[in-house]
C-alpha cells in the first residue's frame, strides 16, 4: 500500500474515555490518517450516516450502547468494513477473527507500531476479504473486574450476551441467543477455566 493511500486512510475512533480518546486520536493521526472521533455508539452510528471510514477502532464497555451492540451492527450492515476492538475491561478467550471484530488489542499491550501494521493489514486486506459464512466457534469475553458472568456473541444475529460463571464446565454448552433465538454454541477450555480460578480468588463475586 503506498503512502498516498495510506494518507486518505479514514479511521472512526470510537472511545467514551475523553483522555484515551484524545490519545489514541493523537496516535493515529501521527500515521498520517484522517480521524473522525465518536463518545458512544449512537454517535459512530451518526457517523456513519454521513461518511464510511475505512476502518473502526472501538472499545467495548461504553454507557449507551455498547462496543458490543455497535460492532455487531457494523458486521451486518458494513460488513467490508475492517474493525479492531480495543479493551481494558475484558480478555478475550476465544476469537473466530472476521465474526464480530478482525483484531482485539488489550488497552496498554499493544505499541503504536504494532497498532499501525495491524490497520494496514487490515485495509490492504479489505477488498479482497472472503465471505467466512457460519463459524463454529463464538468468541468468549472474560471481564478482567468481575467474577460473575461471561459473554458469548451469537454467530447468527452477532448480538452478545452474558453467561453466569456458575454454569460454565469445560465441556461444548448451549445456551439460547436472548436477541434471535438462535442456539450458541461454545465451548470453555481449560485455560479459560484456570483464568476464572485464579480471578475468582483476587476479586470478590459481585452482589
Amino acid at each position: 500500500m503506498d503512502s498516498h493511500r495510506l494518507f486518505k486512510c479514514r479511521v472512526l475512533l470510537v472511545e467514551d474515555d475523553p483522555l484515551v480518546l484524545e490519545t489514541t486520536a493523537a496516535v493515529v493521526r501521527s500515521f498520517g490518517f484522517s480521524v473522525r472521533t465518536a463518545e458512544d455508539g449512537f454517535v459512530a452510528l451518526q457517523i456513519l450516516r454521513e461518511v464510511l471510514p475505512d476502518i473502526i477502532l472501538s472499545d467495548l464497555r461504553m454507557p449507551g450502547m455498547s462496543g458490543f451492540e455497535l460492532l455487531s451492527i457494523v458486521r451486518r450492515r458494513f460488513p467490508h468494513i475492517p474493525t479492531i476492538a480495543i479493551s481494558g475491561e475484558y480478555i478475550l478467550a476465544s476469537m473466530p477473527l472476521g465474526l464480530l471484530v478482525d483484531h482485539f488489542f488489550q488497552k496498554g499491550g499493544y505499541t503504536p507500531e504494532q497498532l499501525l501494521a495491524k490497520i494496514k493489514e487490515l485495509i490492504a486486506d479489505s477488498p479482497i476479504r472472503p465471505h467466512l459464512g457460519k463459524h463454529a466457534k463464538v468468541p468468549l469475553w472474560i471481564p478482567r473486574s468481575d467474577t460473575a458472568y461471561i459473554v458469548v456473541t451469537c454467530a447468527e444475529c452477532l448480538r452478545s450476551s452474558s453467561i453466569a460463571n456458575d454454569t460454565v464446565t469445560a465441556e461444548v454448552q448451549e445456551t439460547e441467543c436472548i436477541a434471535c433465538g438462535a442456539l450458541i454454541r461454545f465451548l470453555v477450555d481449560s485455560s479459560v477455566l484456570k483464568l476464572l480460578e485464579q480471578k475468582a480468588k483476587i476479586l470478590p463475586a459481585r452482589k
